[in-house]
């Protein structure tokens, strides 16, 4: 395009001189010379143009020439901006993102059906697994699960917990669901009472005067009150309007409204809470959790092929096609992960561009930047040359008659 866009220019420049040499007396070379002489003005004035956006025009040293190799730093920090400012902020991030659907890509490339050029679904799950079995071993198990444990942790200490208690008791009452739990605790009371009846039967005795004993009216004392005991736990699983039951139902109505009402309630249990994940004993917890979930994790991963157990990513890639709550939850995951790379990363992300860019030679910045806009330059002196020309020609014309007239 640059030979044709000079040989048009060596064409104009043919075409004025022998309208000139042969034109004498002879109106329509007048016009012809008049488009010729305008067309080589407008194809010098774009070649001088287009040149000097890259280069020096025939090397001399003119001001405002070259433009791109003189300001290649500037324009690398300019167009890292532009990137930073228009394409990795959270918002366009997340807009572009929309409707991608990251969850039905994965499930698909995972459940790839076997075909020529492709490999078969057991292969991929048999890699996935193998690779992710070996990244869980070979990693630091401490390293990896201080940050679990420590996300782990924060989550639950975020939670506002009694309130949630509050409320799952309000829904167990009016549901009815906490009868059976009641009903287990009287009962479970009722074994440990007649576990330990020895040992309360020697309390009540040590607690008898001596004329009791002497009478031996202490076993009675004791038979009497754990026979009580024994009828009150058994009329109250038995009797569901039995007072001690409704008793027992007012007081935990009152712990669930307290829960979710009371501050001082709730206080309280933001304390016991606090206290809790502070304990070394949740710490010790949080440890055996985490390496019986990576213990387990890797026995599953590494199961043999078509075990019960081998299900990890094959179970994965049908439950990212059939579970609709599953994708959406991924595909939000993704949405945000990506944002969020963009936010804490983007800097870093342009300054790649502006850098890469500042450590090209001049030469270099000028080659690729035309190479990449490419026959457009060349098109702007064809255009050039043919406008300039039909200019010419109009004002030849108008010279000729309007003015004259």
């Amino acid at each position: 395009m640059r030979l044709v866009a000079t040989a048009l220019l060596v064409l104009m420049a043919g075409l004025f001189v022998a309208a000139r040499h042969f034109g004498h007396g002879q109106p329509v070379f007048g016009y012809l010379a008049a488009f010729a002489e305008a067309a080589m003005v407008g194809g010098l004035a774009d070649w001088f143009a287009v040149t000097a956006l890259f280069r020096r025009p025939l090397g001399l040293p003119i001001p405002h020439t070259a433009i791109i190799p003189a300001n290649k730093d500037r324009i690398a920090d300019s167009l890292a901006s532009f990137l930073r400012a228009n394409f990795l902020t959270p918002q366009v991030v997340a807009r572009r993102l929309h409707k991608l659907d990251a969850a039905s890509m994965l499930g698909g490339y995972l459940a790839a059906t076997r075909s020529t050029g492709t490999v078969a679904p057991g292969r991929i799950s048999d890699s996935v697994s193998s690779l992710l079995a070996d990244i869980l071993e070979s990693l630091d198990p401490d390293k990896v699960g201080r940050p679990a444990k420590a996300l782990l942790k924060n989550q639950i200490d975020r939670i506002d917990l009694a309130p949630l208690l509050g409320q799952v008791l309000a829904g167990m009452i009016a549901d009815g669901r906490h009868m059976p739990l009641i009903e287990g605790v009287l009962r479970r009371a009722g074994l440990l009472l007649e576990a330990n009846e020895p040992t309360l039967r020697a309390m009540i005795r040590d607690r008898t005067s001596t004329l009791m004993r002497w009478a031996r009216l202490d076993d009675r004392l004791a038979n009497a009150l754990l026979d009580a005991v024994y009828a009150l736990l058994a009329d109250t699983v038995i009797d569901p309007e039995h007072p001690l039951r409704l008793r027992i139902d007012e007081t935990l109505a009152t712990l669930a409204h307290d829960l979710v009402h009371d501050p001082a309630m709730r206080a309280r249990v933001a304390r016991l809470k606090s206290d809790a994940l502070d304990n070394p004993a949740f710490a010790a917890w949080l440890d055996a959790l985490w390496e019986r979930s990576r213990a387990g994790l890797i026995a599953l991963l590494r199961a043999p092929p078509g075990s019960h157990g081998n299900f990890g990513v094959q179970g994965l890639s049908r439950a990212l096609g059939e579970d609709a709550a599953l994708r959406a939850m991924v595909n939000r995951f993704a949405r945000r992960s990506l944002a969020g790379l963009a936010t804490r990363h983007g800097d870093d992300i342009v300054r790649i561009v502006s850098d890469t860019v500042r450590r090209w030679d001049a030469r270099t910045v000028t080659r690729r930047i035309e190479s990449a806009v490419g026959r457009d330059l060349q098109f702007i002196r064809i255009n050039g040359t043919i406008v300039g020309g039909l200019v010419g020609l109009a004002l030849h014309a108008l010279d000729r008659y309007a003015l004259n007239w």
